[in-house]
């Protein structure tokens, strides 16, 4: 789960500009060696296009189809255990860390659907995975962006 929020929020915008973990080669390497690639050109490559149709995806722009040219190559084995039937994915490696992310989606809007969603702050880019019982958040971080909104509203308030 960490990994799929973390890579929605590999371009946030800080100070009014948009800062990409993943967009230089030695940054989004170790970005990705943290979460259990190998932060090849080819993993991170695969990483950004990942990010961003799923982005677009949980926003709302894009079908969850869109998710479909990501997992080309990827197989699901069954494998007896001694713990019962487990089923392990195959994946080419450099595209592992981001099938890995792709399948955290799926399970989170199975589990979980509609928590998963951009904060409602206009002027951010980030996401969130809403964990209330009443699953009414609708900032990524009420330090900062619902923070904002609560200044916003007082203002226009006592003006």
């Amino acid at each position: 789960m960490d990994a799929l929020l973390d890579l929605l929020n590999s371009r946030p915008l800080i100070n009014g500009e948009e800062q990409d973990a993943l967009g230089d080669p030695v940054a989004g390497g170790r970005w990705a060696r943290e979460h259990g690639g190998d932060g090849s050109p080819a993993e991170l490559a695969l990483l950004r296009e990942a990010r961003d149709v799923l982005q677009d995806v949980v926003r709302g722009n894009s079908s969850p189809a869109a998710l479909g040219p990501l997992l080309e190559g990827v197989h699901q084995i069954p494998e007896v255990t001694s713990d019962g039937l487990q089923w392990a994915v195959r994946s080419p490696s450099h595209a592992r860390l981001a099938v890995e992310t792709v399948l955290t989606w799926a399970g989170t809007e199975e589990r979980m659907p509609g928590r998963l969603r951009p904060c409602a702050n206009t002027e951010c880019q980030l996401f969130l995975l809403d964990r209330s019982r009443a699953n009414r958040a609708r900032w990524c971080s009420m330090a900062v962006c619902g923070n904002r909104e609560k200044v916003r509203r007082h203002y226009e308030r006592t003006r």
